[in-house]
């Protein structure tokens, strides 16, 4: 029996629970819920006292989770070095998730998806502002008193009136990391001033970027809540200081500024591909809009092969979309295109990649590989 074998999860971005950890061949854990909510499917932790062990990891409560389905074809990630992530294979048995590993090194960290760290978040920040191009606004603070920023990226030396007022955000949720992986890729492609789609998108456009919209959650290891509990995504029609100050002070800016394109970045626990969703359940919904969609997701398959429009979410409605959610709030409100991109927890299935899964080096080309597709809706988007 080990008596060095230690599971913690006292870090930034950590959550677990420990059932047992005094039997190699037997290690139980659960997944705990959100902070100040019942969420339940993120999970980040470290491991000691395995070298050179045969172990076998039991996710015993996994069938009590919030997204059940997402375990089917899921191989949990994994790293020796907190650099690099890798996919162990791992089963699910409709109960529990069972992983079996043996690693050279004294500890291994396990995670839902790799983790994205608050002080990467600030090296991000800190990268951006290296560029004449980019411009750093504190818009707060948030519950817990974390700085709430956001950037603005722009050529000031282009003169031009109508520039569009083009806005991303990431991670309301705060487990789906690829979000703000996804928004590394795409600054670091944006602010490339020898790329020339950069240069000529900000030839017509001033970029508004949110990368951690939650920056609570993501620190708690929250799946989806901010620290009052809230799941920001519910709350653009009515946003407060008190319970979503995230939202509100976001939402205090577009009005302010006016927006003409808007992605909000995801992770999709259950199904294996890459997609958007749009407005189409809006009261607003027409031809127009209708045709800046399809102008966009054309550019963005024929930029990358990781797009598809097949294997997405069912269409709501005409005139039932959720305006509590923020692609559906934006577009009605500033009458304009408005999407959620959403990426997998597993892989690509249309791309599969069985040692890495969908990993953060593909979700940065993935946000490199947007920039194309917004270039190339440009002059739709001028021609309303």
């Amino acid at each position: 029996m080990p008596n060095n074998m230690k599971i913690s999860s006292q870090f930034d971005g950590g959550r677990i629970e420990v059932v047992k950890a005094d039997d190699f061949s037997d290690i139980q854990v659960k997944i705990d819920h959100d902070s100040h909510a019942e969420f339940r499917q993120w999970f980040h932790f470290r491991v000691q006292g395995v070298k050179n062990q045969d172990c076998v990891l039991k996710f015993i409560n996994a069938a009590d989770t919030s997204y059940v389905e997402g375990w089917q074809d899921y191989d949990v990630c994994a790293s020796t070095d907190r650099q690099e992530w890798f996919r162990i294979p791992t089963e699910f048995d409709g109960k529990q998730l069972t992983v079996e590993f043996n690693t050279d090194t004294d500890d291994i960290y396990f995670a839902y998806f790799a983790p994205y760290s608050f002080e990467r978040h600030l090296n991000l920040l800190a990268f951006a502002q290296q560029s004449d191009l980019s411009s750093l606004k504190n818009l707060g603070e948030t519950i817990d008193g974390r700085d709430f920023d956001m950037l603005v990226i722009e050529d000031e030396e282009v003169d031009l009136a109508e520039k569009l007022n083009v806005w991303m955000i990431a991670r309301q949720h705060p487990g789906e990391t690829m979000a703000e992986w996804f928004v590394e890729g795409f600054l670091e492609s944006l602010l490339d001033q020898d790329n020339p789609t950069s240069r000529q998108l900000l030839q017509h456009c001033r970029f508004y970027v949110t990368p951690n919209m939650n920056p609570d959650g993501a620190y708690r290891g929250n799946l989806r809540t901010n620290a009052s509990g809230a799941n920001l995504n519910r709350e653009w029609l009515e946003p407060s200081m008190k319970t979503s100050p995230e939202v509100y002070l976001v939402r205090e800016q577009m009005h302010q500024h006016g927006v003409d394109m808007f992605l909000d970045i995801h992770g999709d626990e259950a199904i294996p591909y890459n997609f958007v969703a749009g407005c189409e359940g809006n009261p607003n919904y027409d031809d127009r809009l209708k045709h800046l969609e399809q102008t966009f997701k054309t550019a963005w398959a024929a930029a990358s092969p990781d797009f598809q429009d097949v294997h997405k979410y069912d269409d709501d409605e005409p005139g039932k979309g959720d305006l509590r959610i923020a692609t559906n709030y934006v577009g009605q409100t500033f009458n304009t295109l408005a999407y959620t991109v959403e990426m997998p927890f597993k892989d690509n299935h249309d791309l599969p990649d069985e040692l890495y899964g969908w990993s953060p080096e593909r979700c940065k080309k993935f946000g490199e590989d947007v920039i194309i597709a917004i270039n190339n809706t440009i002059a739709a988007l001028k021609s309303k």
